[in-house]
């Protein structure tokens, strides 16, 4: 089929001359690349007994596994959970990457045996996500698909408030607690979002008391100088129905040395113990008949030089309002402080006068540093944990201040 086209092309060329020369020349190119081209096919046919022609045939030919990417690409107002997913038809999946625009990746698992992948955690709200997987069909050839979409921007949301705070050193005792701005009716998810990391390592669980608050702590004391960091990871999070957090943020905070004060309301006095020994005796004063103080474990969650307290506020009507409480350090939600008391006359070390706190000897206005209030209160801190026995009054209930230690292991991970 070529020759007369070529031959055709020579003899016009013999008649213009140089002009017609690119013509014979490309036309002789065209035959040495046809005949090239043709003669590799059938020498590989040839000497190969028709292998070769197959496996060139095999090699171009397209993978057979398919990816499917939901949502699909440039889907907006997608939720943050539950949606994403990534699977292969015909194949394997061999790798999925998903991102934000600011390059953080979202882990996930490739599971039943390479036909799906999920997330292993739920995505930011009002966030542009990338999408790039990878499969392999039986041949071992590859198929890609490549996506991008953006997830809901939530009308309504909520954050919780932490305790102990970013950078503090706390006592043994301190469980990290939150409040959650509104009630959580999911929460497992909510729960999942919020982790925690020690050093060295020890378990941490978290225990809810009613739908607002979440405390972690470990099944017993911590151990004097542990490193704890918690990640909260609530962006995006559904805590209740249409209602998202809104929170990304990273805490750390330090367990300081180990005290921990044992007060015995019937011998009137307070031992307090560092490391398990007993390093200052302190004679105290506790609750009088029907005014006892709680039993139990109570962690200090907050000190105050000199306070305000008034016996309206906690049910006791006008009994009391003394407005220069010194060395203050509360022990519940409820009312309950360990402090100085200037007033209590000889109670300390003898007999129970208080209307439920724990009373040591101190000054009025507290300017002495010299009175076993001022002693205790500068050798306590946030976190420190108070023991009170032999009382004639319950234990302190778990959620009253931050004294989960009084609910068992077993409880607590229920």
């Amino acid at each position: 089929m070529n020759v007369r086209p070529i031959s055709g092309a020579s003899v016009d060329a013999g008649r213009r001359g140089r002009k017609g020369l690119p013509v014979l020349l490309a036309g002789a190119l065209l035959m040495a690349v046809t005949a090239c081209g043709g003669g590799g096919s059938d020498s590989g046919a040839g000497s190969g007994g028709g292998k070769g022609k197959d496996t060139s045939a095999q090699q171009s030919k397209q993978s057979e596994a398919v990816v499917s990417i939901v949502p699909k690409s440039g889907a907006t107002g997608v939720d943050t959970s539950g949606v994403l997913k990534v699977s292969a038809g015909k194949g394997k999946l061999t790798q999925v990457e998903v991102e934000d625009a600011k390059g953080r990746k979202i882990d996930g698992a490739i599971t039943n045996g390479g036909a799906t992948w999920t997330p292993s955690s739920h995505l930011a709200a009002a966030t542009k996500y990338t999408v790039h997987a990878v499969a392999k069909d039986s041949a071992g050839r590859e198929a890609a698909e490549d996506s991008s979409f953006t997830t809901l921007t939530p009308k309504n949301t909520f954050v919780g408030y932490f305790t102990p705070e970013d950078g503090s050193t706390v006592g043994v005792g301190m469980p990290f607690s939150v409040h959650f701005t509104r009630g959580i009716t999911h929460p497992d998810d909510v729960k999942k979002a919020i982790s925690i990391k020690t050093e060295p390592a020890v378990d941490v669980q978290g225990h809810w008391f009613g739908n607002d608050r979440l405390d972690f702590r470990p099944e017993t004391y911590w151990k004097e100088g542990t490193k704890v960091t918690v990640s909260h990871n609530l962006d995006g999070v559904e805590g209740r129905s249409g209602v998202y957090g809104k929170q990304t943020k990273t805490v750390k905070f330090t367990i300081g040395r180990n005290q921990v004060s044992v007060v015995d309301a019937k011998k009137h006095t307070m031992k307090v113990t560092q490391d398990g020994k007993v390093v200052k005796t302190i004679p105290i004063t506790t609750g009088k008949p029907g005014y006892e103080t709680w039993n139990g474990q109570m962690v200090i969650s907050e000190k105050l030089t000199v306070t305000r307290m008034n016996g309206e506020t906690v049910g006791y009507g006008g009994e009391y309002d003394i407005k220069d409480v010194p060395h203050a350090m509360r022990l519940t939600t409820s009312g309950t402080f360990v402090h100085g008391n200037y007033w209590g006359g000889g109670a300390f070390g003898n007999y129970n006068a208080s209307h439920g706190c724990v009373g040591l000897q101190d000054v009025r206005g507290g300017y002495s540093k010299s009175t076993p209030a001022a002693w205790f209160f500068n050798h306590s801190m946030i976190g420190d944990v108070v023991v009170v026995k032999h009382s004639h009054d319950a234990t302190v209930a778990p959620d009253n201040g931050y004294n989960g230690w009084n609910m068992s292991w077993e409880k607590w991970t229920a």
